[in-house]
């Protein structure tokens, strides 16, 4: 635990923090543009995420401060609330409004949150903040939701109150992330497997492109789009509800279907990632990392040339990777156009990597990327229960 947090804690509201508690970001290992097409993710907790501290008053006051953001909000408890403007505290502010739509009844807290998630990297800030505060909140007032209560919640919040029409991958890797194992999740039933993913000698190198990604949106429903269309043609012969419902081989019996080039090389992509994450799942279960770096470049220029939302920036990291002994396999990761790549990098060279990588990157794009180092973290839990515990950590 941080200690500092506890004396900023201190420094905002003139006493202690009575709770302390933590939830990571995360990163896609593989199963990229798969949720919405009802096939398997594989994403994983990383090890840097949102704190949150608090304690509760007796002023009737929601107090919202952050060490990220200058904004601040103080607002009274009232019966309901709105978004206001794309400040970062809408993000708690709308948790606390779906707390009270479910009928519990809530008390002012002072309340400071810090995170060390890169902002607008795609590593899933927002669901960090989301599921910690519903995290807290639902401890501190018992008021009995399961984990996967406070991940639905926290995706409604996502959807409804900010407005961000975004699946549940996020929100769930982060509520239920294990120390060093993956999560293969089935997007259409919520269907689980924690895979065991012992990254031995490596770790997790997360490259933020630093390219701002204002294309994602637009082209992210384009994707939408295409793979209905794609779905539709082979209903014309399948019974099935998503793309992901066949397989590779299935897929090549009935492509004849889709007679659109474009729609084609979408519904490729999706159906042969989908058989990538078994593929991965078993890999990384038998300690196999170089069968899973081949699928993460797999996975990569799949995304690259059949779905078509890399760029220039991602590629140039998994172009770098390629040429880097210490490297087992690396992909973009998340919407795409722009954001972050990942690459599976031997501990020992890490440092190398970074120079050399931000070196390469420098030269091809012409402004530097940041990189991360990660492990494969736990979900969002209680850190400490008072500040006199954080001295002791």
């Amino acid at each position: 635990m941080k200690n500092f947090l506890f004396k900023e804690f201190n420094k905002n509201y003139n006493k202690d923090a009575e709770n302390a508690y933590f939830s990571p970001g995360r990163v896609n290992l593989i199963g990229e543009h798969i949720d919405y097409n009802g096939g398997l993710v594989m994403p994983c907790a990383i090890t840097f995420g949102t704190y949150l501290l608090l304690s509760p008053n007796n002023d009737g006051v929601f107090r919202f401060r952050s060490l990220n953001f200058e904004d601040k909000l103080d607002i009274a408890v009232q019966d309901d609330y709105t978004k206001t403007g794309e400040k970062w505290f809408n993000y708690p502010l709308g948790v606390i409004e779906y707390f009270l739509k479910g009928g519990h009844a809530l008390q002012g807290m002072d309340m400071l949150f810090y995170g060390d998630i890169p902002i607008s990297s795609g590593l899933s800030s927002s669901a960090s903040i989301e599921v910690v505060t519903a995290f807290a909140l639902n401890d501190l007032f018992d008021s009995g939701y399961s984990k996967l209560d406070l991940v639905k919640l926290s995706k409604s919040v996502e959807n409804n109150f900010i407005g961000v029409n975004c699946g549940i991958m996020d929100q769930f890797a982060v509520a239920f992330g294990e120390r060093n194992k993956a999560l293969m999740l089935n997007c259409d039933t919520l269907d689980y497997q924690a895979v065991d993913s012992n990254l031995g000698d490596y770790i997790l190198a997360i490259i933020n492109t630093n390219k701002p990604r204002k294309l994602a949106e637009s082209k992210y429903n384009e994707r939408v789009h295409e793979c209905h269309a794609a779905l539709t043609s082979l209903q014309q012969e399948l019974d099935i509800s998503n793309l992901c419902d066949i397989d590779t081989n299935t897929f090549n019996k009935y492509s004849y279907l889709i007679t659109d080039k474009v729609i084609y090389k979408r519904a490729q992509h999706v159906i042969e990632e989908n058989d990538r994450v078994k593929l991965a799942a078993i890999a990384l279960s038998n300690n196999n990392l170089d069968e899973f770096g081949r699928l993460m470049y797999a996975s990569h220029h799949s995304l690259r040339d059949l779905y078509e939302v890399s760029g220039k920036e991602l590629d140039a990291i998994v172009e770098y990777s390629k040429t880097d002994d210490n490297v087992a396999g690396a992909r973009m990761t998340g919407a795409g156009f722009g954001g972050c790549a990942i690459a599976l990098v031997k501990e020992s060279a890490f440092d190398d990597f970074s120079k050399k990588v931000i070196a390469y990157y420098s030269d091809k794009i012409g402004y530097a990327p940041s990189v991360y180092s990660s492990l494969i973290g736990d979900g969002v839990g209680e850190l400490v229960q008072s500040a006199s515990r954080a001295s002791e950590e």
